[in-house]
This record gives C-alpha cells, sequence and structure tokens, in this order.
C-alpha cells in the first residue's frame, strides 16, 4: 500500500448508492460496502471510510479525514470551516438540489410562517430552523426529532424536512408553506490537507472525474455520415453553441459529423437531422464528459 494515502469520507444513508454509483462511473472499483465502513477501492492511495452525511463536515474540519461528501445543509448546520472543493450536483434519486422545506398538514390553517408565532417546529436541522424563524423575528420552539418526521406533523404545528421531489410529503398529505434552505452535494476537504501537495492533487483529481461523470449523465454523443452538399443543413440543425468534429471519410463526396448534445434534445434532433440529409446517425452514452 501507498504510504501517502488520502482518508476519504462517503456518504452512508440517503446519498450511499448514489455516491458509488457516481465513483463506478468515473471509473474507480469500489466493493465490500454493503458489509462495512471501510469498503475497499481499486485506488491504493485512497482510504474510505464511510459516516453519516450530518457528521462528515466535522471530521473533515478536524482532520479525522482529509475529504469527504456532505450536503450543504449540513456544512451549514454544523458550521463547519472547511475548504469547498465543488458542487456536485446529485442526490438521492435526481440530479436536483434538495430543499428543507416548512410544511404543514393540508387541513391546517397555517398558511404562512408568521402563522407559527410562539407555535412548536420538529426538525432534524435545528441550527438552520432556528436561524431561519430568527432572521422573520418570529418566536418559535423548535424541537430535534429524530426521524420519520412527516408522522409528527400532526403532533406539532409544522415540522422543517427535507425533500428531493416532494413525494412524501404529498403521501402524508402535507403541504410546503415556504423553503428554508436549499442544498446540494459539496466535496469538502480539511484546510491543512488542501495545502498537502500529494493529497490536493489527488482530490483535484477525485473532482474532476466525478464531475465529468456526472455531466456524462445528461449528455449523448452524436455521429452520422453527411454528403458535402448537405453540411450546412445539417450543421443548422445542430445546437449553437456546439462545436461539432467533422472528419473525411474514403468515399470523397461524405464526411462523419460528430457532436455532444444533451440527451434531452437527442430525441427532435435525429429526425430532423435526417430529413436534413444525415444518414448513419448512431447515438451513444458516455462515461465522461470534461468540460
Amino acid at each position: 500500500m501507498s504510504q501517502t494515502v488520502l482518508k476519504l469520507g462517503i456518504p452512508k444513508g440517503s446519498l450511499q448508492d448514489a455516491s458509488f454509483e457516481l465513483f463506478e462511473k468515473a471509473g474507480f472499483n469500489i466493493t465490500g460496502y454493503e458489509r462495512s465502513y471501510f469498503p475497499r477501492i481499486d485506488d491504493d492511495q485512497i482510504n474510505l471510510i464511510m459516516l453519516r452525511a450530518q457528521e462528515m463536515s466535522r471530521y473533515v474540519e478536524d482532520g479525522v479525514l482529509d475529504a469527504g461528501f456532505t450536503g450543504y445543509d449540513w456544512i451549514t448546520e454544523n458550521g463547519s470551516n472547511v475548504h469547498e472543493v465543488c458542487e456536485l450536483l446529485y442526490s438521492k434519486a435526481t440530479s436536483n438540489p434538495t430543499r428543507w422545506v416548512l410544511a404543514v398538514p393540508n387541513e391546517s390553517n397555517i398558511t404562512k410562517p408568521e402563522d407559527l408565532r410562539d407555535g412548536l417546529i420538529a426538525t432534524e436541522l435545528m441550527g438552520v430552523t432556528k436561524k431561519y424563524f430568527a432572521q422573520k423575528g418570529i418566536n418559535v420552539k423548535i424541537e430535534f426529532s429524530w426521524g420519520a418526521t412527516e408522522v409528527k406533523a400532526r403532533l406539532v404545528d409544522a415540522i422543517v424536512e427535507l425533500t428531493e421531489t416532494g413525494s412524501s410529503l404529498k403521501a402524508n398529505n402535507l403541504r410546503i408553506i415556504d423553503t428554508v434552505l436549499v442544498s446540494t452535494t459539496r466535496f469538502i476537504a480539511n484546510k491543512k490537507a488542501w495545502q498537502d501537495r500529494f493529497k490536493r492533487q489527488k482530490i483535484e483529481d477525485i473532482a474532476t472525474l466525478l464531475q465529468a461523470a456526472i455531466n456524462a449523465k445528461t449528455a449523448v454523443g452524436l455521429k452520422m455520415n453527411v454528403k458535402k452538399s448537405d453540411l450546412d443543413s445539417v450543421l443548422k440543425v445542430l445546437p449553437a453553441e456546439k462545436s461539432p468534429t467533422i472528419s473525411s471519410l474514403a468515399d470523397s463526396e461524405y464526411v462523419a459529423v460528430e457532436v455532444i448534445v444533451e440527451d434531452k434534445v437527442e430525441r427532435k434532433l435525429v429526425p430532423e437531422l435526417k430529413r436534413a440529409g444525415a444518414s448513419g446517425i448512431i447515438t451513444y452514452p458516455l462515461n465522461k464528459v470534461v468540460h
């Protein structure tokens, strides 16, 4: 094993599967996480440790870990003094930010935060929630929730709960009256580790690969053959901000055109490209896209 090792924290819990999936897409092979808090990775310069996202930033700040992944919400809640390497747009179910929202039962008469004055709020995110109400000048009592916070919405006046798609709130007949905090996943580093030449380069390399894997999730490669006389028509169909690669073919009357586009526009583009004169159109998934 290398004498120089990066101690890297992976979030245990809701972000766990999405994190390992992202690492695998970035080219790493991780095993053993189903049975151990110390998974194995095929890089002898990295030691993985699994911890709850709620406590990750504390261990990174204290130097127990050199770097790790957690939400902006828990960095804020813990008030952790860490170096933010980058924002990584992935979460449990989607690539969208998550939200901590103020929610009440559908049958409640409460319609705005001010209606909760002198009320009781249950949440896991106590520090942020206290600051939210203090900034609004609303006096409330806030109690810590150990989980299943949606269930407590009818035992207290309101809850502050994390949501990604809103489906759990709807299933429990709750409605949102305000957003307390918007959060995304962050790659963070201990400030001393960030000053270490080896560790900083290792962290930056991991960040590059993970961001490339995230970029590839929403993009596809598009390749086609185009008669030179139709090339201008085909290029006009492609997104204006994209610069395609154009290569010569054995048949001097044709060229090969290759471009990366967002997957959401591919379905619309392919028929238009065919009408413009493209043939042999191929679309293919991507593993990494480095900007």
